[in-house]
């Protein structure tokens, strides 16, 4: 039922008023604390559009932050700020409903691809029940809250269902239909046979991955997703009439059966090359005679794979690997990863000694066991695409982070697989404890060793062993200069992009204690610098005095929609923002704020429109509001100081204007307008001059609340609560904008604005070795990461230097192209220039070792296009022939050198030279 604006009907017809947007504001979170107070799998949440919810949130003045972290396009929402939002009409959510129609009955599905705070937010299901009555609409998306994870049990509301393909043999018709995937095979079967009337006992569902019978699904207990089956997946239906199955798939166009592909073995008896098993699943043994056997009997069609149909003597390592849904991310860090010349060597060899089935930060040896099954096929011969199903099955397992069908960051896969296969490999069985020491002056030397050594005594694996190097970390008090020095292993370098342009700003600086008139400045600020650079560069030009601070914000819709602290990123801001900063006091530094904003009403608009069209205007001041101004009278005599540099030079006469009530704008827009006597050199005149019975008429200030309403009119009596912020409305009136210029209240400028005709500029081009010198830079910490001086006993934001002390002969290099902060997400496509042979990085190594530090880049991780709509792909060098490859998902091919280095390259792989482990060759994997 659809519930008109003014109003909702309730279930005996009568008509009833809105609840109150305060109340329904109180209502709604209410009942999502108690719903977040009770979490338990099964509970009912929906799915409800972003668009909508937003509107909703200002009706009610709900921080709309709350789900995304990322600020919203207000202006794409078409909605009015919070104050005078109207109240939204029934909820809607076409914009998230797919246009694909599906045969399930009326069943509506989502979109690909929504992300939640973006598109979506999820609400309990008592919090939709409210908003149902209060304004109907829909269509509903229920979805329930299910459970994931291995080490940690995570609540996740499994947004989006799994769909299957079925195919009725009979006639070969097919449906769609939608489940869980953590529904059992019987639930799976209840379903089918539902939709297809026939009778439970008569029918056989088969696993119909890749349009091949892979195996029998047998009516039990196990999840969907523990069968491995994956969204829009093909299933096949077969009906028993008279005792035989009636089916037409696996038939040629003469109706001739086709022979079936054999099935994969049993989890339980899956060997390693096929060697002998023990109970656990895991073999016994390995030899080199033994590879035959694994090309034989490892024949997995689920995956796509059939070592009988593959072309003897054709090169291993060139198979792609299918895209499951969204999984090209997957896909990008495992070519690179079964392309790592000392991996592909350790997992064709016999590595079961090294599984640790007991480790608590393992996963029982599992995760090694498919990602060396996995790569055993990648590099057996034949360029048969393998579709990873139960590699991702074990991921989804063990990662929640990485289940479902969404697309997510080949580096943090990368990240969780290199951990993962280190846990299930550490050949140490009891770490011992170790208590770390502090270097107390010892040599470098001996601390960066005592520290691998306890490193290694707790952490010994193949990952460990050719992965991870070591830095050197070093960090000084600002207060007590105590230096801290410690040494700890690294995985993989991530390195920031620094930008060798500027960026030009333009920040309108104001003047709060009425010495000086609201001017704007344009400087020129590193273009991902921080905040500190922008301030920095303003104060040089202002003429900021040393007893002075700028305090730099953020203007929305006439109101301050956030401060900016000294290291948030400069990226962060639009061009076409608008930032404001205020000069204050260094004196003033912590205490309460007041923040005036403005009402005024645009002239001609009638008396009777008055009330409707009151709405912010101009530019918020803020100043510091000292203790002994924490009154009505107080905020009165700070506003006045406030608004001082904005007194008009010379005025008419107020006792005219107000008796006569004549226009003065043509007089106004003239500051040295003259006296009714023609007299040029009129005196200014002081306020209490003005009126001849009495000083300057009083301002219309009110207090209001977060959200600018509630006003509450300012008087000798007001008295202020405690408090960070105090905000202050001044009602402008003809009065007030006689007595005072608001033309320096408009709008700030923009703090880029695009000239019509911009001369291209080749794409911007950084060097790798840019990127390491940022990293290793010097840089005081976050506010929000401060270190613990132990001679001080108190937390300090210490600089801290990184160094390289010890490298791994497989490094990986993360150039981190995406950033993420409260109001922006954001994706760099700066060119790297990267070197690909004789990567030397010896001069930022700080140890005295005789190790080699010159490297070369066998494989990289490329990410092309946004952070929605992005596509993961892999260039992998194979070295016995010296070629490059390109691995996007399912197609491979060959790729010059010269096209491998492009602006989408996003993690690069290199491998020391003199290396002493070799690519394995062709004929260590092949039949």
């Amino acid at each position: 039922m659809t519930i008109p604006d003014s109003g909702f009907m309730l279930e005996n017809g009568a008509s009833c008023l809105p609840v109150p947007a305060a109340d329904e504001r109180r209502i709604v979170e209410g009942l999502t604390s108690k719903a977040e107070a009770n979490l338990r799998e099964g509970n009912l949440y929906y799915v409800v559009s972003y668009r909508w919810y937003s509107r909703w949130q200002m009706y009610v003045g709900q921080n709309n932050n709350q789900y995304s972290g990322q600020q919203p396009d207000l202006g794409s929402l078409n909605v009015a700020p919070y104050e005078t939002a109207d109240r939204p009409g029934p909820v809607d959510n076409t914009d998230i409903v797919s246009n694909e129609s599906i045969s399930e009955g009326d069943h509506v599905e989502l979109r690909r691809m929504l992300e939640e705070g973006r598109d979506y937010v999820l609400v309990p299901q008592e919090v939709w029940e409210k908003i149902l009555s209060w304004y109907g609409g829909g269509p509903a998306f229920p979805r329930k809250m299910i459970l994931l994870g291995y080490h940690q049990k995570n609540f996740v509301v499994e947004v989006y269902l799994l769909r299957l393909k079925l195919t009725d043999a009979r006639d070969n018709t097919h449906f769609f239909i939608t489940l869980s995937r953590k529904a059992t095979v019987v639930e799976l079967y209840q379903k089918v046979c539902l939709l297809r009337s026939v009778n439970v006992t008569k029918v056989q569902i088969w696993d119909y991955f890749n349009k091949q019978k892979n195996s029998l699904l047998v009516s039990s207990n196990k999840t969907l997703e523990q069968e491995n089956l994956q969204m829009d997946q093909d299933i096949l239906l077969e009906v028993q009439t008279d005792g035989v199955l009636q089916s037409r798939a696996g038939m040629d166009s003469a109706r001739n059966d086709l022979a079936l592909v054999a099935l994969e073995p049993s989890r339980s008896s899956m060997t390693i090359a096929g060697g002998p098993t023990m109970s656990n699943g895991h073999s016994t043994g390995f030899g080199i005679a033994q590879r035959s056997a694994f090309s034989s009997t490892s024949s997995c069609s689920e995956d796509g794979y059939n070592a009988l149909s593959s072309s003897r003597g054709e090169k291993g390592g060139l198979a792609g690997l299918q895209n499951l849904g969204n999984t090209c991310f997957m896909n990008s860090a495992i070519q690179c990863l079964v392309h790592t010349p000392p991996i592909v060597e350790y997992f064709l060899q016999d590595y079961t000694s090294d599984i640790n089935v007991d480790n608590p930060l393992g996963m029982e040896g599992e995760l090694a066991l498919a990602f060396g099954d996995l790569l055993r096929k990648l590099w057996s011969s034949g360029r048969t695409t393998i579709a990873p199903r139960a590699f991702k099955g074990k991921l989804a397992r063990f990662a929640p982070q990485f289940s479902g069908y969404n697309q997510h960051d080949s580096q943090e896969l990368l990240a969780f697989l290199l951990d993962g296969l280190h846990e299930d490999l550490n050949r140490v069985k009891q770490k011992p404890y170790l208590e770390a020491k502090d270097s107390n002056g010892r040599p470098d030397k001996e601390v960066a060793d005592e520290a691998w050594k306890y490193h290694k005594a707790r952490n010994d694996s193949i990952i460990v062993d050719v992965c991870q190097g070591q830095y050197k970390s070093t960090l000084v008090c600002p207060i007590c200069g105590k230096i801290s020095i410690t040494f700890d292993p690294f995985m993989y370098l991530t390195l920031p992009l620094p930008s060798s342009v500027s960026r030009t700003m333009t920040v309108t600086v104001f003047y709060v204690d009425g010495s000086g008139r609201p001017m704007p400045y344009t400087v020129t600020v590193p273009k991902h610098g921080r905040s500190q650079d922008l301030i920095h560069a303003l104060g040089i030009a202002c003429g900021l005095r040393t007893d002075e601070g700028l305090l730099l914000a953020e203007v929305y819709e006439h109101k301050i929609l956030r401060y900016m602290d000294d290291f948030m990123d400069l990226t962060s801001i639009e061009d076409d923002d608008y930032l404001v900063a205020y000069r204050l006091p260094n004196r003033g530094r912590g205490k309460m704020r007041l923040e005036l904003t403005h009402h005024w009403l645009d002239r001609g608009v009638p008396d009777s429109l008055i009330g409707n069209a009151k709405k912010f205007s101009g530019t918020p001041l803020v100043t510091h509001l000292q203790e002994e101004l924490l009154s009505g009278p107080g905020i009165i005599e700070t506003v006045t100081k406030m608004l001082m540099p904005l007194r008009r030079v010379s005025f008419p006469s107020v006792v005219g204007f107000l008796k006569d009530k004549i226009d003065s704008t043509d007089k106004l827009s003239n500051s040295n307008c003259t006296n009714p006597e023609g007299n040029n050199d009129m005196d200014v005149l002081d306020e209490d001059d003005l009126l001849d019975d009495g000083p300057l008429p009083q301002l219309r200030l009110s207090l209001v609340d977060e959200r600018g309403s509630n006003h509450k009119p300012i008087t000798k009596d007001t008295v202020i609560r405690s408090g960070n912020i105090v905000r202050v409305v001044l009602e402008w009136t003809e009065r007030e904008h006689e007595l005072y210029d608001a033309s320096s209240l408009k709008d700030p400028p923009e703090v880029h604005k695009s000239r019509l005709t911009v001369k291209k500029t080749r794409p911007e081009a950084i060097s790798l070795f840019s990127c390491l010198d940022a990293f290793l830079k010097e840089e005081p910490l976050g506010p929000d990461d401060m270190w613990y001086c132990p001679s001080c006993k108190e937390h300090r934001q210490a600089t801290k230097k990184l160094d390289l002390w010890k490298l791994p002969d497989i490094l990986v290099v993360h150039l981190k192209r995406f950033s993420y902060s409260r109001y922006l997400k954001n994706k760099l496509d700066t060119f790297v220039n990267f070197p690909i042979h004789n990567l030397d990085l010896s001069k930022y190594i700080k140890s005295e070792d005789e190790h080699s530090y010159m490297y070369e880049l066998y494989a990289i991780s490329n990410h092309y296009g946004g952070l929605g709509g992005g596509h993961y792909t892999a260039y992998a060098k194979l070295i016995d022939d010296n070629r490059w490859y390109h691995f996007d998902d399912s197609h491979v091919s060959p790729v010059n050198e010269s096209d491998i280095r492009t602006s989408a390259a996003y993690l690069l792989f290199y491998q020391r030279v003199n290396s002493t482990v070799t690519e394995p060759s062709a004929s260590r994997v092949s039949a």
